[in-house]
């Protein structure tokens, strides 16, 4: 039976890059070493660090004026980071409320001192389509816009990205970076965990102009871009492993045509799903149609035991971590840039006969 593994994050990783760790975990390169044990301060380490750099750039067409970093902490850790090094003249931040992750921010933001306004919420209607500015943003009044991207938990994204009145854009882009186009040159900041699209869990990349790094005083070294942009993310021993396993996983995008190949795959795996959940007398999903998500497809049948039964049935056919976040409910779905088409066919036909049996 194959199994498919539709988790959240951390999440499946293409089979050519397990085979390849797996092949090159006794031996990097034919250094007797495995990656596992490696000084980060090795040529061997320098070119795997440089290489993830270069092929993301490659990939993201990130123009020279950005710094590439990374951290350590997940995306919890750039909510504390990003306040830190970019809220440093008005102390001030807008943002988008559009589900759990941008409430997290806003709340580490304020925990440390940083006014946050809230410009819009749609949190009353479960965060079921994305919140717009009311109003042109106020020049001169904020740091920057935070936004999601992406919302793993409620399954919307942003397709076009708000108009910022030149404002500088914040993106958590951890659950759809390399998964669908956006233009860096739009965001002052990129930041995303690479535990779903890009790798495994133990690695935050954080894309940045150089404009918007400087010295600050009294911030903690962990969380200081100038710091780890003057020593190439290795101010500490970097999560050596995680970032080689990334910069597999970046190969093996452009190996595949890309950031644009990635898309145009998800947008054929999330209509297929769609489509069915669209026609489906037993399962739905709630989201706006426009703000529907290309990787996260939330979908429940409003019957809890019902819903516990499809997941016992999906998990019981090799379709595993389907059970949804704890906040919505039912099923979720993460068609992450490694799933195959034939992945989420198994599953729509699974949930078809599931149907079959229970309407």
């Amino acid at each position: 039976m194959t199994v498919y593994n539709f988790a959240a994050g951390p999440a499946t990783l293409p089979n050519e890059v397990i085979n390849k760790i797996q092949a090159e975990l006794p031996s990097l390169e034919g250094s007797g070493m495995s990656i596992l044990e490696i000084s980060h301060r090795s040529t061997l380490f320098d070119n795997i660090i440089n290489g993830a750099q270069e092929d993301l750039r490659d990939l993201m067409a990130i123009p020279d004026n950005y710094e590439v970093l990374f951290f350590q902490g997940g995306g919890t850790g750039q909510f504390a980071a990003v306040p830190l090094n970019l809220a440093t003249d008005h102390h001030r931040i807008a943002l988008l409320d559009s589900g759990h992750w941008a409430d997290r921010a806003a709340k580490e933001a304020a925990n440390l001192g940083i006014t946050v306004d809230t410009l819009a919420t749609t949190k009353a209607d479960h965060y079921q389509e994305l919140p717009v500015l009311p109003a042109p943003l106020a020049t001169d009044t904020y740091d920057y816009l935070h936004i999601t991207t992406n919302n793993t938990i409620e399954g919307t994204a942003y397709h076009d990205l708000p108009e910022t009145n030149g404002t500088v854009l914040v993106g958590d882009m951890s659950s759809n970076i390399t998964a669908q186009r956006y233009n860096v040159s739009d965001f002052g900041l990129i930041f995303a965990g690479v535990q779903k699209n890009i790798g495994p869990a133990g690695v935050t990349i954080v894309i940045v102009r150089k404009d918007l790094i400087k010295e600050i005083p009294h911030l903690p070294s962990i969380l200081n871009y100038d710091l780890f942009a003057k020593k190439n993310s290795m101010y500490n021993t970097p999560a050596v492993f995680s970032i080689y396993a990334t910069g597999l996983v970046l190969k093996w995008i452009k190996e595949n045509g890309g950031v644009d190949e990635m898309q145009q795959r998800n947008e054929k795996k999330a209509s297929l799903l769609y489509d069915y959940l669209d026609h489906s007398k037993l399962f739905h999903n709630n989201v706006k149609p426009a703000d529907r998500s290309l990787t996260n497809v939330p979908f429940m049948t409003g019957d809890e035991d019902l819903d516990k039964a499809a997941i016992a049935d999906m998990t019981a056919h090799g379709l595993m971590s389907l059970k949804g976040h704890r906040s919505v409910g039912g099923l979720r779905a993460s068609l992450y840039n490694a799933m195959p088409f034939d992945g989420v066919q198994a599953l729509v036909n699974e949930l078809y006969t599931f149907e079959r049996a229970h309407v």
